[in-house]
């Protein structure tokens, strides 16, 4: 696991589009997964800032969807990711993924959502965020490690933390459709974006506390391809934090996570 720590939003923007830009140039990076929150924003807006024609032939694939908001309503993560993602990259709409969260069968929705990205070769690169209980995608603790795109019942501070976006908290959704741990940890490059104090609990136990379904997030120890990006707040607790700053500054070209 590689961790970076820097100073804010716009230096994480600009490292996380680095590292995508340079994926697809070297074309390791067909297929990027998606998250929406304010964790990944800097990212998409340098991406767009620094926009190359290579982008448009992207596959993108949402992490999550609520159950039951239509896609053209506005707080639908359809909605956000062609906001965020979708314009600002100008990624060809058929190319841009996102589970279905009012289909009549949602278990049958979840399984033809992970036959489309086998299809597309699996995710090259997964952005994510990370929940204050350390949830990624909307995988809330005690979520299986090995879980797969499936329903997924909301936590009372989920939708606490996601109430802003609406114009009532009883307007959030209590249930959505998420890619599972299992799936996260299939892609070939996973980046987690961190940001403010708030978060820095979460942190500290996904990067240095013991793989547990009570922060989701741990798993990530396991993938073999997996950089955090946080700002100095969100690293505040991690007691391996001047550690973590020695090795980027002494880094080794090609030198794995």
């Amino acid at each position: 696991m590689r961790v970076v720590i820097l100073d804010g939003a716009g230096d994480i923007g600009a490292f996380g589009a680095g590292l995508i830009l340079d994926g697809v140039l070297q074309g390791r990076i067909r297929t990027l997964g998606v998250a929406t929150g304010s964790s990944p924003l800097a990212i998409y807006r340098a991406l767009a800032d620094r926009w190359i024609p290579a982008l448009a032939h992207l596959d993108a694939f949402a992490l999550d969807e609520y159950v039951g908001l239509p896609a053209d309503d506005p707080q639908s993560y359809h909605s956000v990711i062609r906001r965020e993602v979708t314009d600002r990259l100008r990624l060809d709409p058929a190319n841009v993924h996102v589970p279905d969260g009012c289909a009549a069968d949602l278990d049958a929705e979840c399984e033809r959502y992970e036959a489309t990205m086998a299809a597309a070769g699996g995710v090259d690169l997964q952005l994510l965020g990370i929940g204050r209980n350390g949830h990624i995608g909307f995988n809330e603790p005690s979520s299986s490690l090995s879980s797969r795109t499936r329903p997924k019942t909301l936590m009372a501070a989920t939708r606490r933390d996601n109430a802003r976006f609406f114009d009532h908290p009883d307007l959030v959704p209590r249930h959505c459709l998420t890619q599972g741990l299992g799936t996260i940890l299939d892609a070939a490059e996973v980046l987690l974006v961190a940001q403010g104090a708030g978060k820095a609990e979460a942190v500290r136990a996904a990067v240095e506390g013991p793989v547990s379904s009570m922060c989701p997030a741990s798993v990530l120890q396991l993938h073999r391809r997996a950089t955090i990006l946080l700002d100095e707040e969100a690293a505040q607790q991690l007691a391996l934090r001047q550690y973590y700053l020695d090795t980027e500054k002494t880094r080794i070209e090609g030198l794995r996570p």
